[in-house]
């Protein structure tokens, strides 16, 4: 299944239009998003439970996702006050 905007939008919340169209051009499906976002936000856990390394596809949207410093946190965080 190709992903699209609408998908992306629903794991990660708001993000830009570019970041979109490099996480839809990678060929992950939503599971895959998931599971990166999951292994970016909780990488030691899964480490030490002894899950297999991301595959591929998953590393990749990974990659993207610390780019861009994407968390599944609903709230996004408060600018400071000047």
């Amino acid at each position: 299944m190709v992903m699209t905007r609408k998908d992306v939008t629903s794991v990660l919340g708001p993000v830009d239009e570019t970041t979109i169209a490099e996480i839809i051009s990678t060929g992950a499906s939503p599971d895959e998003l998931r599971e990166a976002l999951i292994w970016l936000n909780n990488d030691e856990v899964l480490m030490g439970e002894s899950r297999p390394l991301p595959a591929s596809r998953v590393a990749a949207l990974i990659d993207l996702l610390e780019a861009e410093e994407i968390s599944d946190d609903p709230v996004p965080p408060v600018p400071p006050f000047e």
